[in-house]
Protein backbone atom coordinates (compact mmCIF):
# COMPACT_ATOMS: atom_id res chain seq x y z
CA UNK A 1 0.00 0.00 0.00
CA UNK A 2 1.29 3.33 -0.99
CA UNK A 3 0.47 6.68 -0.18
CA UNK A 4 -2.83 5.13 1.56
CA UNK A 5 -4.07 3.57 -1.35
CA UNK A 6 -4.02 -0.07 -1.82
CA UNK A 7 -4.26 -1.32 -5.47
CA UNK A 8 -5.92 -4.93 -6.49
CA UNK A 9 -6.72 -6.30 -9.63
CA UNK A 10 -9.03 -9.82 -9.90
CA UNK A 11 -9.44 -11.88 -12.32
CA UNK A 12 -13.43 -11.89 -12.46
CA UNK A 13 -15.55 -14.31 -14.78
CA UNK A 14 -15.50 -15.62 -18.15
CA UNK A 15 -18.41 -14.90 -18.90
CA UNK A 16 -19.80 -18.08 -20.94
CA UNK A 17 -22.88 -19.40 -18.68
CA UNK A 18 -24.68 -18.52 -15.17
CA UNK A 19 -22.21 -18.14 -12.24
CA UNK A 20 -22.37 -20.94 -9.71
CA UNK A 21 -20.90 -21.05 -6.20
CA UNK A 22 -17.10 -21.61 -7.63
CA UNK A 23 -17.61 -18.71 -9.38
CA UNK A 24 -18.51 -16.14 -6.62
CA UNK A 25 -16.47 -17.89 -4.27
CA UNK A 26 -13.70 -15.58 -4.81
CA UNK A 27 -15.08 -12.25 -5.42
CA UNK A 28 -16.08 -12.75 -1.79
CA UNK A 29 -12.87 -13.17 -0.34
CA UNK A 30 -11.74 -10.25 -2.55
CA UNK A 31 -14.63 -8.13 -1.18
CA UNK A 32 -14.06 -9.00 2.35
CA UNK A 33 -10.12 -8.28 1.72
CA UNK A 34 -11.10 -4.82 0.58
CA UNK A 35 -13.36 -3.98 3.68
CA UNK A 36 -10.17 -5.44 5.68
CA UNK A 37 -7.67 -3.04 4.21
CA UNK A 38 -10.50 -0.12 3.88
CA UNK A 39 -11.40 0.12 7.88
CA UNK A 40 -8.80 1.91 8.40
CA UNK A 41 -9.08 4.33 6.23
CA UNK A 42 -7.09 3.08 3.04
CA UNK A 43 -8.31 4.17 -0.35
CA UNK A 44 -8.89 0.92 -2.08
CA UNK A 45 -8.62 0.84 -5.71
CA UNK A 46 -10.16 -2.98 -6.74
CA UNK A 47 -10.05 -3.87 -10.26
CA UNK A 48 -12.37 -7.21 -11.24
CA UNK A 49 -11.89 -7.88 -15.45
CA UNK A 50 -15.00 -9.29 -17.55
CA UNK A 51 -13.51 -12.10 -20.19
CA UNK A 52 -15.94 -11.25 -22.70
CA UNK A 53 -14.18 -12.63 -25.64
CA UNK A 54 -13.15 -16.12 -25.34
CA UNK A 55 -13.06 -19.48 -27.09
CA UNK A 56 -15.30 -21.19 -24.53
CA UNK A 57 -17.74 -17.65 -24.76
CA UNK A 58 -17.95 -17.78 -28.64
CA UNK A 59 -18.57 -22.17 -28.61
CA UNK A 60 -21.74 -21.73 -25.89
CA UNK A 61 -22.77 -18.92 -28.04
CA UNK A 62 -22.98 -20.53 -31.31
CA UNK A 63 -24.05 -24.08 -29.41
CA UNK A 64 -26.91 -21.47 -28.08
CA UNK A 65 -27.39 -20.22 -31.56
CA UNK A 66 -27.05 -16.20 -30.27
CA UNK A 67 -24.77 -13.51 -31.24
CA UNK A 68 -21.28 -14.09 -28.82
CA UNK A 69 -21.78 -10.47 -27.64
CA UNK A 70 -25.11 -10.96 -26.91
CA UNK A 71 -24.38 -14.11 -25.23
CA UNK A 72 -21.46 -12.64 -23.28
CA UNK A 73 -23.36 -9.54 -22.70
CA UNK A 74 -26.33 -11.74 -20.93
CA UNK A 75 -23.99 -13.67 -18.78
CA UNK A 76 -21.98 -10.81 -17.60
CA UNK A 77 -25.59 -9.58 -16.16
CA UNK A 78 -26.09 -12.70 -15.02
CA UNK A 79 -22.87 -12.46 -12.54
CA UNK A 80 -23.33 -8.75 -11.73
CA UNK A 81 -26.21 -9.55 -10.24
CA UNK A 82 -24.84 -12.84 -8.23
CA UNK A 83 -22.32 -10.26 -6.59
CA UNK A 84 -25.05 -8.23 -5.46
CA UNK A 85 -27.15 -10.58 -4.13
CA UNK A 86 -24.48 -11.74 -2.25
CA UNK A 87 -23.33 -8.25 -0.90
CA UNK A 88 -19.95 -7.82 -2.69
CA UNK A 89 -19.06 -3.82 -2.76
CA UNK A 90 -19.16 -2.83 -6.71
CA UNK A 91 -15.40 -2.60 -7.55
CA UNK A 92 -13.69 0.83 -8.72
CA UNK A 93 -14.13 -0.18 -12.16
CA UNK A 94 -14.56 -3.70 -14.38
CA UNK A 95 -13.20 -3.22 -17.63
CA UNK A 96 -14.46 -5.58 -20.55
CA UNK A 97 -11.18 -7.24 -22.43
CA UNK A 98 -12.98 -6.13 -25.90
CA UNK A 99 -12.96 -2.52 -24.75
CA UNK A 100 -9.22 -2.59 -24.27
CA UNK A 101 -7.58 -3.76 -27.27
CA UNK A 102 -5.85 -0.59 -27.99
CA UNK A 103 -3.74 -1.09 -24.93
CA UNK A 104 -3.14 -4.79 -26.21
CA UNK A 105 -1.69 -3.81 -29.14
CA UNK A 106 0.56 -1.09 -27.30
CA UNK A 107 2.25 -4.12 -24.82
CA UNK A 108 2.30 -6.43 -28.08
CA UNK A 109 4.41 -4.28 -29.48
CA UNK A 110 6.90 -3.10 -26.41
CA UNK A 111 7.34 -7.02 -26.16
CA UNK A 112 8.13 -7.40 -30.12
CA UNK A 113 10.87 -4.49 -29.81
CA UNK A 114 12.56 -6.31 -26.86
CA UNK A 115 12.34 -9.49 -28.56
CA UNK A 116 10.35 -11.32 -25.65
CA UNK A 117 7.70 -12.36 -28.36
CA UNK A 118 7.02 -12.56 -32.54
CA UNK A 119 4.62 -12.73 -35.09
CA UNK A 120 3.77 -15.22 -37.64
CA UNK A 121 1.17 -15.77 -39.66
CA UNK A 122 -1.01 -13.17 -38.08
CA UNK A 123 -0.44 -14.88 -34.38
CA UNK A 124 1.43 -13.27 -31.84
CA UNK A 125 3.48 -15.28 -29.13
CA UNK A 126 5.27 -14.70 -26.10
CA UNK A 127 9.08 -16.47 -26.66
CA UNK A 128 9.11 -18.12 -23.06
CA UNK A 129 13.17 -18.86 -23.47
CA UNK A 130 13.81 -14.98 -23.77
CA UNK A 131 12.93 -14.94 -20.10
CA UNK A 132 14.52 -16.52 -17.68
CA UNK A 133 12.54 -15.72 -14.66
CA UNK A 134 9.72 -17.69 -15.91
CA UNK A 135 8.05 -20.26 -13.91
CA UNK A 136 9.12 -17.81 -10.91
CA UNK A 137 5.36 -17.58 -9.43
CA UNK A 138 4.33 -21.31 -10.30
CA UNK A 139 7.74 -23.27 -9.68
CA UNK A 140 7.55 -24.51 -13.15
CA UNK A 141 10.72 -25.93 -14.60
CA UNK A 142 11.25 -24.89 -18.42
CA UNK A 143 11.90 -28.26 -19.81
CA UNK A 144 8.50 -29.34 -18.35
CA UNK A 145 6.07 -26.43 -19.20
CA UNK A 146 3.02 -27.26 -21.29
CA UNK A 147 0.56 -24.64 -22.07
CA UNK A 148 -2.45 -26.39 -22.77
CA UNK A 149 -2.87 -25.20 -25.76
CA UNK A 150 -2.58 -25.87 -29.49
CA UNK A 151 0.14 -25.16 -31.37
CA UNK A 152 -0.21 -22.27 -33.92
CA UNK A 153 1.16 -22.52 -37.33
CA UNK A 154 4.29 -20.62 -36.65
CA UNK A 155 5.07 -20.90 -32.99
CA UNK A 156 8.34 -21.50 -32.53
CA UNK A 157 8.81 -23.26 -29.30
CA UNK A 158 6.07 -25.75 -27.97
CA UNK A 159 6.60 -23.54 -24.75
CA UNK A 160 5.78 -20.43 -26.25
CA UNK A 161 2.10 -19.04 -25.28
CA UNK A 162 0.00 -17.20 -27.46
CA UNK A 163 -0.69 -13.15 -27.36
CA UNK A 164 -2.91 -12.59 -30.17
CA UNK A 165 -5.18 -15.06 -32.25
CA UNK A 166 -5.13 -14.55 -35.95
CA UNK A 167 -8.91 -13.99 -37.30
CA UNK A 168 -10.80 -17.43 -38.06
CA UNK A 169 -13.88 -16.96 -40.34
CA UNK A 170 -16.95 -16.31 -38.52
CA UNK A 171 -15.33 -15.13 -35.57
CA UNK A 172 -15.07 -11.69 -34.22
CA UNK A 173 -11.56 -9.12 -34.91
CA UNK A 174 -10.08 -6.29 -34.28
CA UNK A 175 -7.20 -4.87 -36.56
CA UNK A 176 -3.65 -4.82 -35.86
CA UNK A 177 -0.47 -4.31 -37.27
CA UNK A 178 0.46 -8.08 -37.15
CA UNK A 179 -3.44 -8.89 -39.06
CA UNK A 180 -6.19 -8.73 -37.95
CA UNK A 181 -7.36 -11.86 -34.78
CA UNK A 182 -8.60 -11.57 -31.01
CA UNK A 183 -6.45 -11.44 -27.92
CA UNK A 184 -5.36 -14.44 -25.73
CA UNK A 185 -6.42 -14.59 -22.46
CA UNK A 186 -3.07 -14.41 -20.48
CA UNK A 187 -2.61 -10.83 -23.01
CA UNK A 188 -6.19 -9.35 -21.74
CA UNK A 189 -5.31 -9.40 -18.01
CA UNK A 190 -2.16 -7.51 -18.05
CA UNK A 191 -2.92 -5.13 -20.44
CA UNK A 192 -6.32 -4.04 -18.63
CA UNK A 193 -4.52 -4.11 -15.02
CA UNK A 194 -1.69 -2.01 -15.75
CA UNK A 195 -3.92 0.08 -17.81
CA UNK A 196 -5.86 0.95 -14.52
CA UNK A 197 -3.71 0.19 -11.60
CA UNK A 198 0.09 1.41 -13.26
CA UNK A 199 2.92 -0.73 -13.51
CA UNK A 200 3.25 -1.64 -10.57
CA UNK A 201 0.58 -2.34 -8.08
CA UNK A 202 -0.15 -4.03 -5.05
CA UNK A 203 -2.15 -7.61 -5.17
CA UNK A 204 -2.92 -10.03 -7.90
CA UNK A 205 -5.78 -12.36 -6.94
CA UNK A 206 -7.98 -15.13 -8.45
CA UNK A 207 -8.29 -18.67 -8.14
CA UNK A 208 -5.59 -21.09 -7.17
CA UNK A 209 -6.38 -22.89 -11.00
CA UNK A 210 -4.94 -19.85 -12.58
CA UNK A 211 -1.44 -19.80 -11.09
CA UNK A 212 -0.22 -21.53 -14.13
CA UNK A 213 -0.55 -20.91 -17.15
CA UNK A 214 -2.65 -17.88 -16.19
CA UNK A 215 -1.11 -15.56 -13.57
CA UNK A 216 2.37 -17.33 -14.98
CA UNK A 217 2.00 -15.97 -18.12
CA UNK A 218 0.53 -12.92 -17.21
CA UNK A 219 3.64 -12.08 -14.91
CA UNK A 220 6.34 -13.04 -17.48
CA UNK A 221 4.84 -11.10 -20.18
CA UNK A 222 4.27 -7.87 -18.41
CA UNK A 223 8.02 -8.03 -16.73
CA UNK A 224 9.69 -8.71 -20.17
CA UNK A 225 8.23 -5.26 -21.20
CA UNK A 226 9.68 -3.79 -18.08
CA UNK A 227 6.49 -3.55 -15.99
CA UNK A 228 7.40 -4.72 -12.28
CA UNK A 229 3.18 -6.24 -12.19
CA UNK A 230 1.92 -7.42 -9.50
CA UNK A 231 3.77 -7.16 -5.68
CA UNK A 232 2.07 -10.16 -4.06
CA UNK A 233 -0.09 -12.41 -5.38
CA UNK A 234 -3.35 -14.26 -3.91
CA UNK A 235 -5.39 -16.93 -4.66
CA UNK A 236 -8.66 -18.49 -3.51
CA UNK A 237 -9.02 -22.22 -3.28
CA UNK A 238 -12.07 -24.04 -4.98
CA UNK A 239 -15.31 -25.02 -4.17
CA UNK A 240 -15.70 -28.76 -5.50
CA UNK A 241 -18.31 -31.53 -5.26
CA UNK A 242 -17.23 -34.87 -4.85
CA UNK A 243 -13.47 -34.08 -4.55
CA UNK A 244 -13.69 -32.59 -8.10
CA UNK A 245 -13.77 -28.67 -8.70
CA UNK A 246 -17.14 -27.62 -9.65
CA UNK A 247 -17.33 -26.35 -13.13
CA UNK A 248 -19.88 -26.49 -16.15
CA UNK A 249 -17.75 -29.01 -18.04
CA UNK A 250 -18.16 -31.61 -15.64
CA UNK A 251 -21.96 -30.29 -14.74
CA UNK A 252 -21.46 -30.75 -11.06
CA UNK A 253 -22.35 -26.83 -10.36
CA UNK A 254 -25.06 -25.37 -7.81
CA UNK A 255 -25.65 -21.84 -9.35
CA UNK A 256 -26.57 -19.02 -7.17
CA UNK A 257 -29.81 -19.09 -8.49
CA UNK A 258 -30.85 -22.30 -6.88
CA UNK A 259 -28.87 -21.74 -4.18
CA UNK A 260 -31.03 -18.81 -3.18
CA UNK A 261 -33.85 -20.44 -3.53
CA UNK A 262 -33.07 -22.64 -0.69
CA UNK A 263 -31.13 -20.25 1.59
CA UNK A 264 -30.82 -16.63 2.09
CA UNK A 265 -28.16 -14.51 0.78
CA UNK A 266 -26.66 -13.90 3.78
CA UNK A 267 -26.36 -17.33 4.84
CA UNK A 268 -24.67 -18.34 1.44
CA UNK A 269 -22.49 -15.57 2.03
CA UNK A 270 -21.23 -17.00 5.44
CA UNK A 271 -21.24 -20.29 4.17
CA UNK A 272 -18.52 -19.11 1.54
CA UNK A 273 -16.80 -16.83 3.44
CA UNK A 274 -16.80 -18.79 6.51
CA UNK A 275 -13.37 -21.23 5.45
CA UNK A 276 -10.06 -19.55 5.26
CA UNK A 277 -9.58 -18.51 1.19
CA UNK A 278 -7.23 -21.08 1.02
CA UNK A 279 -9.19 -24.08 1.84
CA UNK A 280 -10.90 -26.10 -0.27
CA UNK A 281 -14.56 -25.80 0.13
CA UNK A 282 -16.32 -29.54 -0.33
CA UNK A 283 -19.62 -28.44 -1.08
CA UNK A 284 -22.56 -30.77 0.89
CA UNK A 285 -25.80 -30.61 2.33
CA UNK A 286 -24.93 -30.75 5.82
CA UNK A 287 -22.22 -28.27 5.98
CA UNK A 288 -24.53 -25.80 4.31
CA UNK A 289 -27.04 -26.34 7.37
CA UNK A 290 -24.65 -25.66 9.64
CA UNK A 291 -23.40 -22.67 7.99
CA UNK A 292 -26.89 -21.40 7.94
CA UNK A 293 -27.91 -22.49 11.24
CA UNK A 294 -24.22 -20.86 12.32
CA UNK A 295 -25.70 -17.34 11.20
CA UNK A 296 -29.22 -17.81 12.35
CA UNK A 297 -27.56 -17.94 15.97
CA UNK A 298 -25.84 -14.21 15.51
CA UNK A 299 -28.66 -13.10 13.92
CA UNK A 300 -31.14 -14.58 16.78
CA UNK A 301 -28.81 -13.07 19.60
CA UNK A 302 -28.72 -9.63 18.12
CA UNK A 303 -32.72 -9.97 17.40
CA UNK A 304 -33.06 -10.47 21.15
CA UNK A 305 -30.55 -7.74 22.41
CA UNK A 306 -32.66 -5.16 19.94
CA UNK A 307 -35.88 -6.36 21.62
CA UNK A 308 -34.74 -6.57 25.10
CA UNK A 309 -32.71 -2.78 24.42
CA UNK A 310 -33.71 -1.30 21.71
CA UNK A 311 -31.30 -0.26 18.46
CA UNK A 312 -27.87 -1.48 18.67
CA UNK A 313 -25.17 0.65 16.89
CA UNK A 314 -21.83 -1.23 15.53
CA UNK A 315 -18.93 -0.92 17.79
CA UNK A 316 -15.76 -1.91 18.72
CA UNK A 317 -13.83 -5.35 17.29
CA UNK A 318 -12.57 -7.46 19.68
CA UNK A 319 -8.63 -8.11 19.99
CA UNK A 320 -9.21 -11.86 18.81
CA UNK A 321 -11.00 -10.71 15.82
CA UNK A 322 -8.35 -8.40 15.00
CA UNK A 323 -5.70 -10.29 15.33
CA UNK A 324 -7.74 -13.11 13.06
CA UNK A 325 -7.95 -11.17 10.25
CA UNK A 326 -4.44 -9.23 10.33
CA UNK A 327 -3.76 -13.09 9.80
CA UNK A 328 -3.45 -13.96 6.11
CA UNK A 329 -7.81 -13.07 6.51
CA UNK A 330 -8.34 -16.12 9.11
CA UNK A 331 -12.40 -15.53 8.84
CA UNK A 332 -12.35 -19.09 10.52
CA UNK A 333 -10.74 -17.97 13.91
CA UNK A 334 -12.58 -14.25 13.28
CA UNK A 335 -16.11 -16.02 12.96
CA UNK A 336 -14.77 -18.06 16.66
CA UNK A 337 -14.48 -14.33 17.78
CA UNK A 338 -18.10 -13.43 16.85
CA UNK A 339 -19.38 -16.52 18.12
CA UNK A 340 -17.38 -16.56 21.52
CA UNK A 341 -19.18 -13.19 22.04
CA UNK A 342 -22.52 -13.98 20.68
CA UNK A 343 -22.23 -16.82 23.70
CA UNK A 344 -20.93 -14.18 26.30
CA UNK A 345 -24.11 -11.66 24.94
CA UNK A 346 -26.60 -14.83 25.17
CA UNK A 347 -25.47 -15.31 28.95
CA UNK A 348 -25.65 -12.19 30.02
CA UNK A 349 -29.20 -11.70 28.72
CA UNK A 350 -30.11 -14.59 30.49
CA UNK A 351 -28.26 -12.87 33.62
CA UNK A 352 -30.59 -9.70 33.31
CA UNK A 353 -27.51 -7.94 32.08
CA UNK A 354 -28.48 -5.72 29.77
CA UNK A 355 -25.31 -3.66 29.63
CA UNK A 356 -23.20 -6.62 28.68
CA UNK A 357 -25.29 -8.00 26.10
CA UNK A 358 -25.43 -4.65 24.37
CA UNK A 359 -22.14 -4.29 24.49
CA UNK A 360 -21.38 -7.77 23.10
CA UNK A 361 -24.05 -7.29 20.35
CA UNK A 362 -22.33 -3.97 19.35
CA UNK A 363 -18.97 -5.80 19.10
CA UNK A 364 -20.89 -8.97 16.70
CA UNK A 365 -21.81 -6.22 14.49
CA UNK A 366 -18.70 -4.74 13.68
CA UNK A 367 -16.87 -8.17 13.36
CA UNK A 368 -20.11 -9.20 11.31
CA UNK A 369 -20.05 -5.94 9.34
CA UNK A 370 -16.37 -5.96 8.65
CA UNK A 371 -17.27 -9.55 6.67
CA UNK A 372 -20.49 -8.37 5.33
CA UNK A 373 -22.30 -10.67 7.42
CA UNK A 374 -23.88 -7.78 9.57
CA UNK A 375 -27.69 -9.31 10.14
CA UNK A 376 -29.17 -6.19 10.81
CA UNK A 377 -27.54 -4.04 8.33
CA UNK A 378 -30.09 -2.28 6.24
CA UNK A 379 -29.73 -4.32 3.35
CA UNK A 380 -29.77 -7.73 4.89
CA UNK A 381 -33.26 -6.44 6.47
CA UNK A 382 -34.10 -5.02 3.28
CA UNK A 383 -33.73 -8.86 1.71
CA UNK A 384 -35.28 -11.05 4.58
CA UNK A 385 -38.22 -8.52 4.44
CA UNK A 386 -38.44 -8.91 0.53
CA UNK A 387 -37.46 -12.60 0.43
CA UNK A 388 -38.65 -14.01 3.36
CA UNK A 389 -41.33 -12.02 5.14
CA UNK A 390 -43.90 -14.57 6.16
CA UNK A 391 -40.84 -16.50 7.57
CA UNK A 392 -39.75 -13.55 9.21
CA UNK A 393 -43.25 -12.27 11.18
CA UNK A 394 -43.02 -16.33 12.29
CA UNK A 395 -39.78 -15.82 13.85
CA UNK A 396 -40.89 -13.01 15.86
CA UNK A 397 -43.82 -15.56 17.91
CA UNK A 398 -41.18 -18.41 17.90
CA UNK A 399 -38.68 -16.23 19.30
CA UNK A 400 -41.65 -14.69 22.14
CA UNK A 401 -42.33 -17.86 22.73
CA UNK A 402 -38.49 -18.87 23.47
CA UNK A 403 -38.20 -16.17 25.71
CA UNK A 404 -41.14 -17.35 27.62
CA UNK A 405 -39.83 -20.76 27.79
CA UNK A 406 -36.17 -19.27 28.62
CA UNK A 407 -37.35 -17.57 31.85
CA UNK A 408 -39.51 -20.58 32.75
CA UNK A 409 -36.27 -22.85 32.16
CA UNK A 410 -34.30 -20.18 34.24
CA UNK A 411 -37.47 -20.10 37.08
CA UNK A 412 -37.09 -23.98 37.36
CA UNK A 413 -40.82 -24.11 35.97
CA UNK A 414 -39.69 -26.88 33.55
CA UNK A 415 -43.62 -27.95 33.35
CA UNK A 416 -44.22 -24.86 31.86
CA UNK A 417 -41.01 -24.84 29.65
CA UNK A 418 -41.87 -27.86 28.10
CA UNK A 419 -45.49 -27.13 27.49
CA UNK A 420 -44.09 -24.42 25.55
CA UNK A 421 -41.55 -26.55 23.67
CA UNK A 422 -44.72 -29.09 23.26
CA UNK A 423 -46.87 -26.23 21.49
CA UNK A 424 -43.77 -25.51 19.45
CA UNK A 425 -43.38 -29.07 17.63
CA UNK A 426 -46.95 -29.29 17.64
CA UNK A 427 -46.94 -26.25 15.09
CA UNK A 428 -43.95 -28.34 12.99
CA UNK A 429 -41.07 -26.11 14.48
CA UNK A 430 -37.98 -27.98 15.90
CA UNK A 431 -36.36 -26.35 18.97
CA UNK A 432 -32.39 -27.24 20.19
CA UNK A 433 -30.75 -26.30 22.88
CA UNK A 434 -27.10 -25.16 22.24
CA UNK A 435 -24.72 -22.93 24.03
CA UNK A 436 -26.00 -20.22 21.93
CA UNK A 437 -28.87 -20.68 22.97
CA UNK A 438 -32.15 -22.17 21.71
CA UNK A 439 -32.40 -22.38 17.93
CA UNK A 440 -35.10 -23.13 15.93
CA UNK A 441 -36.08 -24.73 12.51
CA UNK A 442 -39.10 -25.62 10.69
CA UNK A 443 -39.42 -29.53 10.45
CA UNK A 444 -39.83 -29.22 6.49
CA UNK A 445 -36.60 -27.84 6.20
Amino acid sequence: MRNGTASIYVCGATVQGVPHIGHVRGALNFDVLRRWLARDGADVLLVRNVTDIDDKVLAKAAQAGRPWWEWAAQHERAFEAAYDALGCLPPSIAPRATGHVTQMVELMRRLIDAGHAYAEAGDVYFSVSSFPEYGQLSGQRLDEVQQGESAGVGKRDPRDFTLWKGAKPGEPSWPTPWGPGRPGWHLECSAMATAYLGAEFDIHGGGIDLVFPHHENEQAQSRAAGDPFARYWLHNAWVTMSGEKMSKSLGNVVSIPQMLDRVRAPELRYYLVAPHYRSTIEYSEAALSEAVAAYRRIEGFLRRVVQRVGAVAPGALTAEFVAAMDDDLSTPQALAAVHTAVREGNTALDAGDDAAARAAAEAVRAMTGLLGLDPLDPRWAEAVATDAGPRRALGSLVETLLEERQRARKDRDFATADALRDRLEAAGIAVEDTPDGPQWTLKDD
